[in-house]
């Protein structure tokens, strides 16, 4: 019902503090493109509507599932920011969410092949034991 996080007692203010300061600093990193926020992100090829819940690859329009659309929009609110999978679960479900990191990689694998179709190749690049992040997402892909 709207919540993040629970403390049973008996707590420590310390403890109550630190998990609030944790809350506010995943709030912080949300970009315009993060999951509270709506807007438009253009990313050279690459268009987002937040508000519309569409993305397009030079114009033509991509469908996407919920998830597939929040995690390009959280790679696209931050490009050249390295997202790992943890941040990217985060930012898609809400801290605490529980699902396998592994998901996210079948996730990025169906937007890669979604993108791929339209003929993007660079929308999002690996990085060997960290994570993901947006590619150049160039007009040269189509």
């Amino acid at each position: 019902m709207g919540a993040d996080d629970y403390v049973v007692k008996p707590f420590s203010p310390r403890e109550v503090t630190a998990r609030v300061q944790a809350i506010l600093r995943r709030a912080a990193t949300r970009g315009p493109g993060g999951e509270c926020a709506g807007g438009r992100i253009v990313h050279n090829s690459l268009s987002i509507d937040g508000e519309g819940w569409r993305a397009a690859w030079n114009g033509t329009d991509v469908p996407l599932t919920v998830t597939e659309f929040a995690t390009l929009r959280t790679l696209a609110s931050a490009p050249g920011r390295v997202f790992s999978r943890d941040a990217i679960i985060d930012h898609v479900h809400g801290p605490s969410f529980a699902v396998t990191d592994r998901t996210i990689d079948s996730h990025i694998r169906n937007l890669r092949a979604k993108f791929a179709a339209v003929g993007a190749t660079t929308l999002i690049e690996t990085r060997a034991g960290i994570g993901y992040a947006l590619g150049p997402c160039t007009a040269a892909d189509g």
